[in-house]
Order: structure tokens, then sequence, then C-alpha cells
């Protein structure tokens, strides 16, 4: 084969080519960033809320659970759910159910005070002792949202006990107010709640 026969059978060398940017990418992401730029510097903090959740400035400098209806389903699903799961029954062996439990359906006082103060020790629950630790919700909630939370709890998983409201909460932080500790143990708090005349769970 001649030299000249072999030249023109190989493909050409690659190069490099030139490649910009389309203008049109260029145009769109300046005049982004000019409207981006143009709306931080015109919009204020405190104007219409139109794209927002529709809470009126009272409401936003509320305190928290106040000038809003505390919501305890969602109040269980952030603070409640992970352990004593979705559907009420808990982990056995770790967190006790809240279906049908006694500290749940009975005295609304009970509940409050778990909920309130938290609870360490033993605790039994249809006929399981769980010795785990709950979290007080005193500090982080407002008797409405407790209130609302304990509701929701009494209401659900085949439980049907009356609702609790935010002035039976604020009854119970009050006959309460010197503890600063959660509850050690089932009977601690019975012995704190029922006296003599009240029956165990």
């Amino acid at each position: 084969m001649k030299p000249s026969q072999a030249h023109k059978t190989e493909n050409a060398d690659p190069v490099e080519q030139h490649n910009p940017v389309p203008k049109v990418v260029l145009a769109l992401v300046c005049g982004l960033l000019v409207w981006a730029v143009s709306y931080i510097a015109i919009e204020r903090a405190d104007g219409t809320a139109a794209l927002g959740d529709r809470r009126d400035a009272a409401a936003l400098a509320a305190p928290a659970g106040q000038g809003t209806v505390a919501d305890g389903k969602q109040l269980f699903a952030a603070n409640c759910q992970a352990c004593h799961q979705a559907g009420g029954q808990g982990i056995p062996g770790v967190f006790p159910p809240l279906a049908a439990s006694p500290w749940v359906n009975g005295e609304p006082d009970r509940l409050a005070q778990i909920l309130l103060h938290g609870m360490t020790g033993p605790l039994d629950v249809l006929g399981t002792t769980y010795n785990g630790a709950m979290p007080a919700f005193g500090e982080q909630f407002s008797d409405a949202e407790i209130a609302a939370l304990a509701t929701h709890i009494r209401s659900q998983w085949g439980n049907h006990a009356a609702p609790v409201d935010a002035a039976q909460i604020a009854a119970a932080r009050t006959a309460s107010a010197a503890q600063k500790e959660p509850w050690h143990g089932g009977e601690a708090l019975q012995a704190f709640i029922g006296g003599a005349g009240s029956a165990k769970p």
C-alpha cells in the first residue's frame, strides 16, 4: 500500500473545540440573578404573607400555644410516635402501649402528670413492667398544647376517654409545681395523685 493511500484511510487527529456557553443560557442566568437581588432589596420582612402560612402578625407574636389552635395529632407525630408508634402499640418490652392503657384512659391527672414531668423507673402497663424513661414536656409545651396532646392520645387506637382541656392541665401543673424531676415509677405517681381513695391502674 502506498503512503498516500494509507494516509487517506486514517481519521484526523481529535482537536479540542471552543464551545462557549450559549448566549441564551447566559442571559437567563443573569436575568435570574438580577431578579433575585431586586426581590431581596424590594420585599419587606413584615409584608403580606400571601404565599406563607396565612398567620397574621398577632398570631406570630403570641407565645407558643396562644393565638393558634394546638394540634394534638401533629404534636404526637413529632414528639411521641417514634417510641409509642403510629398505632399506639409501643415497642414490646421497651416502650409501653398507649392503646387500652389505664394510664391513658383513667383519670386525666395521671396522663397530665406524665406529660408534664416525664417518667422513669418501673411502670406496669397491661401486665408488663416497663423500665424506661420518658421526657417531660411541661417546659416545652403550653397548657393548651399538652391538653391537645392528651386528648388525642385518649381518643385514638380504641381509647374513648373524655377530652382534656387547658384548665385541667393548668391545675395539674400547679398541683405538682414542686416536682422538679420525672416521676420515678408508677407507684410514686399513683401515690401523688390517688392518695387513699384512688384505684390503682
